[in-house]
């Protein structure tokens, strides 16, 4: 996604946002350089690892889960299938995030979900694919999306960052809905990813 292109469609559409664009960190290139050192079962379950917990502390959880095998490579899904409860629950998994882990790793290992295709499938298809695994809701999966297949489009209404930005944007009173949200993304089709990032970095300014 050319950032220059991104931004000449912002102007022709959203003068508001891209008046604020200009003036915030520049969009980057997705999929970010560390989500494509890694698998497509690793980028999903450090995502279920990070759900809820604050980032030092997800981070250390997943280093001790990385551990369990040989160097500094990141489990299998078949290695982590072989893991005891025990030595998973030691690491810091709560039960659930350890369930949903094994979950995703026993559907990859049956061949029920073939992530070695899933950059060829369609958007909502990925998004009902992974849901479907203990664990990963709407949001995970729009993040995988976005930041692991680099996906153009994806707009996360549900997001409070999200919410919160579009209510900076417009001068609201109060966060919109995501229904909201969503009807106010329509305009920035086909960047709605691009637009997302801009949110998030607009949320995150002082009043």
């Amino acid at each position: 996604m050319s950032r220059r292109k991104i931004l000449n469609h912002f102007s022709r559409v959203d003068t508001a946002l891209a008046k604020a664009a200009k003036g915030l960190e520049p969009f980057p290139e997705f999929p970010l350089p560390e989500q494509r050192r890694i698998s497509h079962f690793e980028s999903l379950a450090r995502a279920i690892v990070y759900q809820q917990l604050a980032g030092k502390a997800a981070a250390t959880i997943w280093g001790r889960a990385v551990a369990l095998t040989s160097g500094s490579r990141a489990p299998k899904p078949a290695e982590f299938l072989q893991f005891a409860d025990a030595d998973l629950r030691g690491v810091g998994l709560s039960r659930n995030k350890m369930l949903a882990i094994q979950d995703l790793a026993r559907r990859i290992e049956s061949g029920e979900l073939k992530l070695g295709s899933v950059s060829r499938w369609e958007n909502q298809k990925v998004l009902d694919k992974l849901i479907e695994v203990r664990g990963i809701g709407l949001w995970t999966a729009q993040m995988f999306l976005m930041f692991k297949l680099g996906r153009p489009d994806v707009f996360p209404s549900t997001d409070l960052g999200i919410q919160e930005g579009i209510r900076k944007l417009d001068g609201l009173q109060e966060r919109p809905t995501p229904m909201e949200a969503a009807a106010r993304a329509s305009v920035w089709e086909p960047y709605r990813t691009a637009a997302s990032w801009y949110l998030w970095r607009i949320a995150d300014q002082a009043d």
